[in-house]
């Protein structure tokens, strides 16, 4: 399977870090063909600029677009199932992350209609969108408080929806007390990278 992995971690420090290590170890041991969109190390520019603005807010789709966003596109067409791997900051993806799909979602591509009312999508279905996301507090203070439900529905039900046939939020919470919850997140990681045909194929559409 051809998997994209998109990142947003400004730091090879950070627990979110060792997570994408120990996927990309597993999906590497299972003969996974990946590419990763680093976000930080690529320097991506998560701002709209005005010009983007211009053919985005008023779907200008004979516009050009930007050369970075072409590139994402050719990832997305490439890929059969894309990660989004992040920390959870603020009850959501880091705005290099929410930028992303600012930016890469363009009219046109991934939405839109033409001048004749007609939808033009390119964008194909993705058979998995997968979201793995890194946070301090634990899963059952984010369930009782409605952040996990929150962060699912904006997460696998907006910036998904229908481009994906099958999709799937994976909480790694309790990281402030890190030592307790490592080992058991990093073994579920590794466990899902080994199996990623097969944990695709539990999953409802």
């Amino acid at each position: 399977m051809n998997i994209l992995i998109i990142y947003a971690h400004p730091s090879n420090k950070s627990f979110t870090y060792k997570v994408l290590q120990t996927l990309l170890k597993a999906l590497n041991m299972s003969n996974h063909q990946v590419e990763v969109s680093d976000l930080h190390k690529m320097k991506f520019q998560s701002d709209m600029t005005e010009e983007e603005y211009d053919r985005e807010g008023f779907a200008k789709i004979e516009l050009p677009l930007f050369e970075d966003v072409i590139a994402e596109h050719r990832k997305i067409d490439w890929a059969d199932c894309i990660v989004f791997l992040y920390p959870v900051w603020w009850s959501d993806c880091p705005a290099k992350m929410k930028g992303w799909f600012d930016r890469v979602y363009s009219a046109g591509y991934a939405y839109g209609y033409n001048q004749n009312g007609e939808k033009v999508i390119k964008m194909k279905q993705i058979k998995l969108g997968l979201v793995i996301c890194t946070a301090g507090h634990p899963n059952d203070f984010l369930k009782e408080t409605g952040i996990a439900g929150s962060m699912r529905n904006v997460m696998l039900d907006d910036r998904l929806g229908v481009r994906f046939e099958k999709k799937e939020m994976i909480i790694l919470g309790g990281t402030l007390e890190l030592e307790k919850v490592a080992n058991s997140h990093l073994e579920k990681i590794m466990n899902i990278g080994m199996n990623m045909d097969e944990f695709c194929e539990t999953l409802k559409k």
